[in-house]
């Protein structure tokens, strides 16, 4: 399953990671530099499990934290309305 962003969400990268910005409501939200690289994995049609991959080869960090990151931003997003249905 890809991740997608709702119509009318956008993003931008920013010196500290990435911002998204609702163009409906005008609100924006902006996301760390790790919280930026799982959703742009995400966004280029990478699983779950290829993200957990690439953070792990990238950081000294555990799949289960990464896992749990995954988790927790994708609840934030839903949370916002940014995902597509």
């Amino acid at each position: 399953m890809t991740m997608r962003l709702r119509p009318g969400v956008v993003t931008a990268d920013t010196e500290y990671g990435m911002a998204l910005l609702d163009q409906n409501s005008g609100e924006y939200f902006t996301l760390n530099p790790t919280a930026a690289l799982i959703v742009r994995t995400l966004l280029a049609g990478s699983s779950s499990e290829e993200t957990v991959a690439e953070l792990t080869d990238r950081y000294a960090v555990s799949s289960e934290q990464v896992e749990e990151d995954i988790t927790r931003i994708l609840e934030e997003l839903r949370a916002a309305r940014l995902l597509a249905s």
